[in-house]
C-alpha cells in the first residue's frame, strides 16, 4: 500500500500484552443480526481488513473503532508496516502484494490467537486481498472485508499527505486511484462512507457489524 493516514493509536488503559490494548465499548445494537453468520465469543479472534483509496479515511476510522472495543485490539496501519516490515519495498505490483501479504499473515497470526485486528491498508488488488482472506481461512480466524468508499475526489480534496498534489504536480506517480489501479470490493462484509456520515456513525456502522457476527 502506499498511504495510510495517521500514527496508530492504543488504548493502554489496562496491561496487556505488547502492542495490545484492553478497551471498553458501550453496548451497540447489531443492525446485521438478520444475516450474520452464528454468533462466536467476543475471545476469537478476527481481522477487520480496512480498504480504499490514499485520504479515504482507513486509519482514522480504526483508530476511532480501537477505543470502543471492550477486547484485545490491534490496529495495523499499511504505512507503518511498509516503513518498518516492508523497508525497501517499492510500488511495482509485485512490490505492494508483498507488502499487503505481510500484513495479512501478521494479522492472521494475531487473530488466530484471539485478537481482533483493524488493518488499513489500501490493498488495491482484488486477487491479493482474496489471498490474505485464505492466509486466515487456513490459521482459522475470521476475516471481514470493509470497503472505506470515499470517492477519489473527497480524497484528493483532503490529501492528508499530499500525495494527490504532487502526483497532479508530476512529481510522482504510480497514486492508486489516479494513475494506478484499485479494484473495489465485489461483496465486502461492509461498505463505509465517510463522506457521508460523521466518523461516529461510521464507527457504529462497525460495532454492529462486530456485534452481529459476535465480534464485539
Amino acid at each position: 500500500t502506499d498511504v495510510g493516514l495517521s500514527t496508530t493509536q492504543r488504548n493502554e488503559a489496562h496491561p496487556a500484552p505488547a502492542r495490545t490494548a484492553m478497551q471498553r465499548a458501550p453496548a451497540h445494537g447489531g443492525l446485521l443480526t438478520a444475516t450474520a453468520p452464528p454468533a462466536t465469543t467476543v475471545g476469537t479472534g478476527a481481522t477487520v481488513w480496512l480498504t480504499g483509496l490514499p485520504s479515504a479515511g482507513k486509519t482514522t476510522l480504526a483508530t476511532a473503532l480501537a477505543t470502543e472495543l471492550h477486547r484485545p485490539v490491534e490496529v495495523l496501519d499499511g504505512d507503518e508496516v511498509r516503513e518498518f516490515l516492508s523497508k525497501g519495498l517499492g510500488f511495482s505490483r509485485e512490490d505492494r502484494d508483498t507488502n499487503v501479504l505481510r500484513i495479512g499473515w501478521v494479522a492472521a497470526g494475531l487473530a488466530k490467537h484471539g485478537v481482533l485486528v483493524l488493518a488499513s491498508v489500501i490493498s488495491p488488488y482484488a486477487e491479493t486481498r482474496d489471498r490474505v482472506r485464505a492466509l486466515h481461512t487456513d490459521r482459522g480466524a475470521g476475516f471481514l472485508e470493509v470497503h472505506v468508499a470515499t470517492p477519489v475526489e473527497v480524497c484528493s480534496a483532503r490529501d492528508v499527505k499530499g500525495l494527490y498534489a504532487r502526483q497532479a504536480a508530476g512529481e510522482l506517480s504510480g497514486l492508486t486511484g489516479v494513475d494506478a489501479p484499485y479494484e473495489p470490493p465485489t461483496a465486502p462484509d461492509a461498505v463505509v462512507r465517510t463522506h457521508e456520515q460523521h466518523l461516529d456513525e461510521s464507527v457504529a456502522q462497525l460495532l454492529s457489524l462486530l456485534t452481529g457476527r459476535g465480534l464485539a
